[in-house]
């Protein structure tokens, strides 16, 4: 990413209202909902509707799944019309892109000593993004293990978003040394599994914002 393009901030697991509103007035870039039934904050469509309904214009909704079936899959994006789909689990490319929205690829990082970017893109030629999250294969996201960052790629063909463990504390220190073309954080701007902190929100966002003006700024 050059030096002067802002990482953008998704943050993840909303189960309130409240909640969304107040990071959408936050003006976060992207807003996760959670479809994968391994998470603490798995929503149902009845939840989702009111949490869509809440949603500003400018926030890109990003719906989540990990090994659901395609039915299940199908009946979020009518319901709710995300911007994008994520996935956790073992899914295939043909099957990612098979609902006619963008997708990001999470890839577990736990116990992945390098990423070959180039072989990745070939098994998911249709990717929008990767999202590299700390948690081991197979287990959800949102759990708050982090990774070593010095395995980010320092190149990639495609974006590069970065999970596990983020909190308002250190994404400073990622945005600043590694520029990522995005952060998400789920369990570090939150009190309990899917009920977020107004505070760590705003603390968190204000975080990333700085390190970008000092990466623009040189």
């Amino acid at each position: 990413m050059s030096a002067i393009e802002p990482t953008r901030i998704k943050l993840c697991g909303f189960t309130r209202a409240a909640d969304v509103a107040l990071a959408c007035d936050l003006r976060v870039d992207f807003l996760g909902l959670i479809f994968a039934r391994k998470s603490a904050r798995c929503l149902t469509l009845a939840q989702v509707e009111t949490l869509r309904a809440a949603m500003a214009p400018q926030t890109a909704a990003v719906a989540l799944f990990m090994d659901n079936p395609h039915a299940e899959v199908a009946a979020v994006v009518a319901r709710i019309a995300p911007h994008f789909l994520q996935f956790h689990g073992d899914e295939h490319d043909d099957f990612c892109h098979s609902f006619g929205l963008p997708y990001i690829k999470t890839i577990a990082m736990a116990g992945v000593a390098s990423l070959d970017m180039q072989a990745l893109c070939a098994r998911f030629p249709h990717a929008a993004a990767f999202l590299l999250d700390g948690h081991a294969v197979g287990a959800a996201g949102g759990s708050g293990q982090s990774f070593d960052w010095s395995r980010l790629p320092k190149e990639s063909p495609k974006p590069l978003m970065v999970a596990g463990g983020l909190t308002p504390e250190n994404v400073h220190g990622l945005v600043k040394a590694h520029r990522p073309w995005a952060v998400d954080a789920a369990s570090g701007v939150e009190l309990a599994p899917g009920i977020k902190d107004g505070d760590k929100m705003r603390a968190f966002i204000a975080a990333v914002r700085r390190a970008n003006h000092e990466n623009a700024v040189g």
